[in-house]
């Protein structure tokens, strides 16, 4: 450890300082010229050497320069092409004299533009996914966005995996979403594609991120427009299977002055079905087959989705801002589930019929509140940014479970009826602070402290139907109060050469968890604690192979965290229907995963990526059999080792089709003792991906 830091930091003492370029860009008028593109190049051919952007106050900088003759290109829309005289940069910074761009005198009868981003670009730390380059993720839901994303994969349950694994975090707008599998995939469906800007993939983040998810974190930016005046726009959709799906969102932005005021508003619905067939053969201690079970169960889905943001930015000053933002949503959903199921004897002759209908009612909704503050120290980058978030979750759900056993010739034999009733609160806070500095050297170091309180109230009240009257269920009923504290800091150093860009990070996180069972008229209160510290490096290599950046070959490597969440860790169980119940385990351990990946990109287009990871105690799902019924539970499995090839290509076949194809071909091993049985199992599967965008001409 003292090696490592001893060596971080003379690294990037010791190696020479390179000069800078620094101006200002104004119009005739003398106002400041924001998002001018300054570009330099070398005066003796005009080859390219790097550009940059002017900021608001018109101020730009070039870093990390060698000593030559230069000259400057500057073009803004609207305004004439500059160029300036040859210049010499010497071995110190050089400030040049303040630039006037001349408005442009003629009226363009018609703009073409022929330049698009690409769906996929790759960067040292992570794939950024451009969600408005793919015209078919119009109308559709950031979650049907996240399945066409190279590497991620979605499940029919909503559940997500990336590359492979399971245990994936998914933050929005940096700040993670604290939701269960199945709340997120019904939040991330009321989210319109349209109000999404970008999605960043990073199978190994670097330290600025939680370290929780031992497979990595994506990361959904949603769009926010910074013009001046006033502007906005509005989406709407309507899709038609066998039920509806409409996504609609109104967005608009007014900036004056000082403030910057934006919002967007979504009203969404999404209908699906799954009709599922579940087959069960039992075998005695011997080994002798005794009976089977079938089950077929429709499942449909209806949910909603109200969403709104509003907020607001208050440039204080030229180095200050300030910000406030206010989030909320509103989500009804229906499920309902009707299970049809066949009791066999040994002989595989129906013994009994049992029908099951368990409509469920859930309102799931959220207020949230961000504060943040922004304070630039100078023209370099150097920054300190503040961010403060407070945020509720409330759900409220009830169920109704009719179980109706009938005979071989389907006869009425016996009913029976449950009531339950899910209400639930998570309240988060967090403050984080972030400071970046890029180092004369041509480096960047970066640094931040974060802490977050997170606490869970979880009631489950089950009411056994008798005679027409609601009784208490104190089998299933239970009440589970959970709470959580993480405290972090963090070290990140980056830097570009000629054509090596290295980066590497240390996280420290403090764990403290706490929960607690509170108990009925059957059960005893019962509590747990766990406490912990960690550290979580992270290392990232980039090489370009030659000048044109044709071949780039990548490393990356990193240890990750995954914590059960506060539902995993509720110890009672509930039934899903007759056969099968469902519950926690408070005796669950975090998983911790080593990952490493090794890429090449050709042009751009084309990245290969060969990949290994290695996790102790992970987290999944164990079935066990009591009798007839089906114990569903999450449980730690000893170890699990993935590894594997993949590829993401984006092609240009015709001047109107494109094509972006991902293919992964994996082996995911397990070892683990699970209810006395040992598990010593590995398997390869491949997958292909591919998504094809056709441009028909006007």
């Amino acid at each position: 450890m003292t090696r490592f830091t001893l060596l971080f930091f003379l690294t990037g003492h010791f190696l020479y300082a390179q000069p800078k370029i620094t101006g200002t860009i104004f119009t005739a008028s003398k106002q400041p010229l924001e998002g001018a593109v300054v570009t330099l190049l070398k005066a003796k051919d005009s080859t390219f050497v790097k550009t940059a952007v002017s900021e608001a106050n018109g101020q730009f900088e070039l870093l990390n320069l060698k000593p030559e003759m230069y000259r400057l290109m500057v073009t803004n829309i609207g305004f004439q092409k500059y160029f300036s005289v040859p210049f010499t940069v010497a071995q110190t910074d050089l400030a040049l004299p303040a630039i006037a761009l001349t408005e442009e005198n003629k009226t363009l009868a018609e703009v073409k533009v022929t330049g698009k981003k690409p769906f996929v670009e790759t960067k040292i730390d992570r794939t950024v996914v451009n969600v408005d380059a793919l015209i078919g993720n119009a109308g559709s839901n950031a979650l049907e966005v996240l399945e066409k994303s190279p590497g991620i994969a979605v499940d029919q349950n909503g559940g997500i995996r990336l590359k492979g694994k399971s245990g994936v975090v998914v933050f929005v707008d940096d700040k993670p979403t604290y939701l269960s599998a199945d709340d997120l995939a019904n939040y991330l469906k009321s989210l319109p594609a349209g109000s999404v800007e970008t999605i960043e993939i990073m199978p190994n983040p670097p330290a600025k991120y939680d370290a929780a998810g031992n497979a990595g974190v994506i990361n959904i930016r949603m769009k926010r427009n910074v013009l001046k005046g006033f502007n906005g726009g509005i989406s709407l959709s309507y899709g038609q299977g066998v039920y509806k799906r409409t996504n609609n969102s109104l967005n608009f932005n007014y900036r004056i002055n000082k403030f910057n005021f934006f919002s967007n508003a979504s009203v969404n619905q999404n209908n699906m079905y799954q009709d599922l067939t579940i087959w069960r053969r039992y075998y005695n201690s011997s080994g002798a087959y005794t009976s089977a079970f079938t089950q077929n169960s429709y499942i449909q889905r209806n949910f909603g989705g109200n969403n709104l943001k509003v907020g607001f930015d208050y440039y204080a000053s030229k180095k200050a801002t300030f910000g406030v933002v206010l989030t909320g949503f509103y989500n009804p959903s229906l499920v309902k589930v009707t299970n049809k199921a066949q009791v066999l004897n040994a002989d595989n002759q129906v013994t009994s019929l049992v029908e099951a209908i368990s409509p469920t009612n859930k309102t799931w909704t959220n207020g949230s509140i961000n504060l943040n503050y922004a304070y630039k120290f100078d023209s370099t980058g150097k920054e300190l940014t503040v961010n403060a978030d407070y945020i509720h979750y409330q759900s409220k759900s009830d169920q109704t479970l009719t179980n109706t056993l009938l005979d071989p010739q389907n006869k009425f034999v016996s009913q029976s009826i449950l009531l339950s009733y899910f209400p639930t609160t998570i309240d988060i806070s967090t403050v984080k602070i972030d400071y970046v500095n890029p180092l004369k050297s041509g480096g960047k170091f970066e640094t931040g402290l974060k802490t977050s309180i997170i606490g869970t109230g979880n009631i489950a009240d089950f009411y056994d139907v008798l005679d027409g009257k609601p009784s208490p269920n104190y089998e299933f009923t239970n009440n589970f109060n959970y709470n959580e504290n993480i405290n972090a800091g963090y070290l990140n150093y980056s830097r570009d050469f000629k054509r090596l860009s290295v980066q590497a990070g240390l996280r420290f996180e403090n764990t403290n968890i706490k929960g607690h069972q509170l108990g009925n008229k059957q059960a005893k209160d019962s509590t747990f604690t766990r406490k912990y510290n960690n550290l979580f490096p992270t290392f990232y290599l980039q090489y370009r192979m030659d000048t044109t950046g044709t071949h780039q070959l990548g490393f990356s490597f990193g240890r990750r965290i995954d914590r059960p969440n506060y539902q995993d860790m509720n110890p009672f169980s509930y039934p899903l229907d007759r056969f099968t119940y469902y519950g926690g385990n408070p005796f669950l351990q975090p998983t911790f995963s080593y990952n490493l990946e090794l890429s090449h990109t050709f042009k751009n287009k084309i990245t290969t990526t060969l990949q290994y990871s290695i996790a102790k105690n992970v987290i999944s799902e164990t079935n066990e059999q009591r009798g007839t019924i089906y114990y569903s539970r999450p449980g730690n499995f000893g170890q699990r080792i993935s590894y594997g090839i993949s590829m993401n290509g984006s092609f240009q076949l015709a001047k109107w089709w494109s094509l972006n194809v991902y293919t992964e071909y994996i082996s995911n091993g397990f070892k683990a003792t699970l209810y006395g049985q040992k598990l010593d199992e590995s398997r390869f599967y491949w997958a292909v991906i591919p998504t094809n965008q056709f441009q028909l001409s006007s």
